[in-house]
């Protein structure tokens, strides 16, 4: 009995690693998707938030039927809490993106679980292993390569502002992970189309919805929908199935994949000190994962190992 056992676990956890690889795919378009419309960035949180926020209800709806109005008002304090950060940390990406390069941002988000865990320790007391402090210190070394040409040159209009705005999405989405870390039973799908609906309200003022063109409106559909309603699914789906570093570390993807794409499509070289201070965040994250990574699997082979010797005993 435990050969399928083991070959169903297997399973589960490859289909897991498709998941979340498959939701930093669609996150990594982000940076593309909002070089490629044309309305300003008021109206592109509007209309993006609106689109996931109506995905979002509709998939929650088609899950929980008559059950869904309560899984809303379930939310609770920790659940609005979490939707504002969200909101914040939405609105602040799209108004990054049009500040710096899509490089600057995806790479100071990716600091963010690293704030998670400082912010864990501070406010709950969580113990923060010696390894974690070491990755931290060294992303942070990458993040001052990374803004270092604003010792040698001066900075373009509005680019130091936009790395602002891309560490306050970093804060806010480290903020709602601790939120939820105190509050497990909080749905994240609710709370997410909450969030996206709090950025189009708070955008309706500023945006001029109706100077979105049709093809404008298509690719806003999939920016809200699919690369962040869709996204969020297939990682809350793929994350339940394979260990925590495991998830980190492929969920990389989407810093590494975001500025390629720009690059690729859009010929945005985001510069030497963006990629050299990048790399080294990258690698501090990745490095920071596999050691997890290591010891679980060697804390797992220990296990099996006791398990056997109690058998043949």
């Amino acid at each position: 009995m435990s050969g399928p056992t083991l070959v169903d676990g297997a399973h589960d956890r490859r289909r897991g690693r498709i998941l979340v690889a498959a939701a930093a795919g669609f996150w990594s378009l982000g940076g593309l998707m909002a070089r490629t419309v044309d309305t300003d960035p008021w109206t592109t949180v509007f209309w993006r938030g609106l689109f996931c926020a109506a995905f979002l209800v509709a998939v929650t709806a088609a899950r929980e039927g008559r059950r869904t109005p309560g899984v809303f008002a379930g939310m609770g304090r920790t659940g609005v809490g979490m939707a504002v950060c969200f909101a914040i940390g939405s609105t602040c990406f799209i108004m990054a993106l049009h500040r710096t390069s899509v490089a600057n941002v995806l790479i100071i988000q990716s600091l963010s679980p690293f704030m998670a865990g400082l912010l864990g320790w501070v406010w709950m007391g969580e113990r923060v292993a010696g390894r974690t402090w070491l990755a931290m210190g060294v992303a942070l070394l990458g993040s001052a390569i990374m803004v270092s040409r604003y010792f040698y040159s001066t900075p373009a209009p509005g680019t130091l502002g936009g790395d602002g705005l891309a560490f306050a999405v970093a804060l806010t989405f480290a903020t709602a992970t601790v939120l939820l870390r105190r509050r497990r039973q909080v749905r994240m799908l609710p709370a997410a189309a909450l969030a996206a609906a709090l950025t189009s309200v708070v955008a309706a003022g500023p945006a001029t919805p109706g100077a979105a063109g049709t093809g404008d409106l298509v690719r806003l559909a999939f920016f809200g929908a699919g690369q962040l309603g869709l996204g969020m699914i297939l990682f809350t789906a793929g994350a339940r199935r394979i260990p925590v570093a495991e998830t980190s570390l492929i969920a990389v993807l989407e810093s590494v994949l975001g500025p390629v794409w720009v690059w690729l499509a859009l010929g945005e070289n985001p510069g030497a000190p963006s990629l050299v201070g990048g790399a080294v965040v990258l690698a501090a994250l990745a490095g920071h994962t596999v050691a997890d990574l290591r010891i679980e699997r060697r804390a797992a082979a220990q296990a099996g190992s006791r398990n056997r010797s109690s058998t043949g005993t």
